[in-house]
This record gives C-alpha cells, sequence and structure tokens, in this order.
C-alpha cells in the first residue's frame, strides 16, 4: 500500500526578490506505486518543469514520485531552483511586472515620468511602479541604483543611460537575469541587449527648431547654440541636426556654440548672459536643452527686445509664458510621459513572456512638436493622445506575443 506525505512550501525571500507574492501552498505528493488524484505524473525526481505551471499544477492536483520517499525533497529543491527562471530572456511570468524608471540623473525633463510610471501602474495593473533617480550624474550611480532596485524584486527597468556606452554593462546584467530593459528619453547605444528605445527624434526636432530660427531671422546674422550634457547621448546629434541646417543657410548665417551648459540653472544662465553680452550681433538663438532653454528666455524677457528671434525645447512654464508672450518663436516640445508610460507597457507585456518581434526597429519616436503661441494650452492632450496610440499599436506593432 503507498503512502502519502504532505510537503509545505512557503514563498520566501527569494521568490520575493523575483517579483512574486509570498504565500503558503500545500505540495501533495504520492509515494511510488500510487496513481496520480488526477492529470499528469511526474515520473522522476529529476523531473524539470516551469515555475508557473510547477505553481498552477501543484496548487491543484496530487503528482506520483516513483523511487523513495526521499524523492519529496529532492522534487522540492528543483522547485526552489526553478523559482526565479520564469522571466529569463523575455519574461514568461504570469503576474504583472514590477518596473522601475531609472534616469541617468537629476534633471527636471524627467519630472512627468514620475507621474507617468503611476498611471501605468494603474492602467496596465504593474504590481509596482516607481521613479528612482541617482543622486548625481555618474553611471557608476545608476548601477548601484538599478543593483538595488533589481535586489528587491524590480523585474523590469526603464532607463535613461547616464553614458551610452557604459550603460551596456549594467544592461547585460539585468537582461541576463530575465529583466527586460528599455531605454527612455535617450538611447542606449548600439549593440545592445536594450529592447528598444522610447525618445525623441533628437536630430529632426533640433533640425527643425534650427530652421525655424532661421527664418525667423531672414536667412542671415548670428545664431547661437545652447547645448545640453556632453554626456547626453543625444547632445552631439542635436549638434549636428543644428550645424546642418546653418550649412543649408550658407556663409549668411554664422554660428556660435556654447556646449555643455544644462548641467543646472546657474550654469545655464551665466553662460547665455555672458554671450549675449560679449556678442552684440546675436540675432537668432536655438537651445536644445532644457537649463539652456530657461535661461534665454528669462535672458530675452529681461532684455525686453524680441529683436533676437528663439526656438528653445521643453516646456518649463518660463518657456511657455515667453512663448505666449512672443519673447519665443516657439519651443520643441518632446513627450517624456509618454516615454515612460509606453516603456512601461513595453516592460510588463516582456515580462509576461512577449518577445520582441522579428524586424521591429529599437529606436520609436515618441512624438515631438513646435509648440507656438497657439499651442501653450493644447499641446498637453496632444501628446496624451500621441501617448495612447503608440501604447495602444505597441503589442501588434513590435511584440510577439
Amino acid at each position: 500500500m503507498a503512502e502519502s506525505v504532505s510537503v509545505h512550501w512557503r514563498e520566501g525571500p527569494e521568490s520575493a526578490r523575483c517579483g512574486r507574492p509570498s504565500r503558503l501552498q500545500r505540495i501533495a505528493v504520492s509515494a511510488a506505486g500510487a496513481a496520480p488524484d488526477r492529470g499528469d505524473s511526474v515520473s522522476r525526481p529529476q523531473y524539470t518543469i516551469g515555475y508557473w505551471h510547477f505553481q498552477y499544477t501543484f496548487a491543484t492536483r496530487r503528482y506520483v514520485v516513483t523511487g523513495k520517499r526521499e524523492a519529496v525533497s529532492i522534487l522540492a529543491v528543483l522547485f526552489v531552483l526553478t523559482s526565479c527562471g520564469g522571466s529569463q530572456g523575455g519574461g514568461g511570468g504570469t503576474t504583472a511586472a514590477t518596473v522601475a524608471i531609472v534616469p541617468g540623473g537629476p534633471h527636471p525633463y524627467f519630472e512627468p515620468m514620475r507621474s507617468a510610471i503611476a498611471d501605468a501602474a494603474t492602467d496596465f495593473k504593474l504590481t509596482k511602479g516607481s521613479f528612482e533617480v541617482p543622486t548625481d550624474w555618474k553611471q557608476d550611480l545608476q548601477n548601484q541604483l538599478l543593483t538595488s532596485l533589481a535586489s528587491k524584486g524590480y523585474n523590469g527597468f526603464g532607463i535613461f543611460p547616464t553614458d551610452g556606452d557604459a550603460a551596456n554593462g549594467i544592461v547585460s546584467q539585468l537582461v541576463s537575469r530575465g529583466d527586460p530593459v528599455v531605454a527612455v528619453g535617450g538611447c542606449v547605444h548600439e549593440p545592445t541587449k536594450t529592447s528598444f528605445c522610447l525618445a525623441t527624434d533628437v536630430g529632426a526636432s533640433a533640425y527643425t527648431a534650427a530652421k525655424t530660427v532661421i527664418q525667423a531671422m531672414g536667412g542671415k546674422g548670428v545664431l547661437l547654440h545652447g547645448t545640453g550634457l556632453l554626456t547626453d547621448p543625444n547632445t552631439q546629434l542635436r549638434d549636428q541636426a543644428v550645424k546642418k541646417a546653418v550649412g543649408e543657410a550658407g556663409s549668411s548665417v554664422t554660428l556660435i556654440t556654447l556646449a555643455d551648459i544644462d548641467k543646472d540653472a546657474q550654469t545655464a544662465d551665466t553662460a547665455i548672459n555672458q554671450a549675449l553680452a560679449a556678442h552684440k550681433d546675436i540675432n537668432g538663438i536655438v537651445t536644445t536643452a532644457y537649463n539652456p532653454t530657461v535661461a534665454a528666455a528669462k535672458a530675452l524677457r529681461t532684455l525686453g527686445d524680441k529683436r533676437i528671434k528663439m526656438v528653445g525645447i521643453d516646456d518649463d512654464p518660463i518657456t511657455l509664458a515667453a512663448v505666449k508672450d512672443g519673447f519665443l518663436v516657439g519651443s520643441m516640445g518632446q513627450n517624456p510621459y509618454g516615454q515612460a508610460y509606453i516603456g512601461a507597457y513595453a516592460l510588463d507585456q516582456m515580462h509576461r513572456g512577449c518577445k520582441k518581434k522579428s524586424g521591429a526597429p529599437y529606436f520609436i519616436d515618441s512624438g515631438t512638436l513646435l509648440i507656438s503661441a497657439d499651442k501653450t494650452t493644447t499641446y498637453q492632450n496632444d501628446f496624451k493622445t500621441l501617448t495612447k496610440q503608440i501604447a495602444g499599436d505597441f503589442k501588434a506593432k513590435y511584440l510577439s506575443c
């Protein structure tokens, strides 16, 4: 006559680390010679089976284990060993992801991502969504933060890389754990194990801004360009785009570039005001980073002279007020909210088992538009509509589930 034994399994800290809730499960295992109550049977203690199927079957069925009673403990060990393997290589979990959005450092551009991940957690029923920022723009600090979050059970990461090349190290580590990674706002440089980059087409945006300013200048004069951080992977692309627009204008436009002035508001204020004082012939400004835009908008309002034509970037209240009052021609709006919101959706789907579709692009344009005076009150609705559209089409266009 066959014996029956019961194994009680409580998911502990390790399974909590993998983002799974702690619960008590009773695993009933029949000793050799008994038939299964119903359904499948496990014929050897070495039999391996994926975590989630394992959990389901043990919660609902009684299994046969042939051999000695020691097989029960062996089977329990197998259960432990497979408990964290569900999302390897592109997800596989049947529960929602625990997602962290992690910029490269403190910067006002990322603030809309804070509300975006909160909204995504509600709309997509994520296990948890969090916005976490390193204390400074250093890749090792971002690496430490990401490693810490992974140890706490986060299993999907949206990152703005501090360094587009060096970030590939931490990305590879996270993906090797089975945790998908997408870039939000700025791309990790290829080749990379980052699945997608959701960002502004920064080259096209900067080119549009420069062309708009040059046209407003009457096609001639001195154009001042205030750039972002040199460590920002987008800065070089924007700089090249502005130079392209100036080159197309010929010798009639002279370019002055203020590089790497987006560290903070004071740095940008000092650089912009010194340039305006030193070059009285400046009649156009294009800024392709947040702090330089705010600094230039304040400077032009202080001068009170609308002779200098300017197009900035982003939607700081000071910038929008300057657009509305005619001190700026406009500002190139970006979609940081959408980058984080869509990124969270993609991470959740990949955690659940979806994979990047063959032939799907790495870069996905999150949208941009010129915020002119007549759009200062409507542009946010335009971006929300675009965000919902991209998220709604994402699975069909980019994923295989």
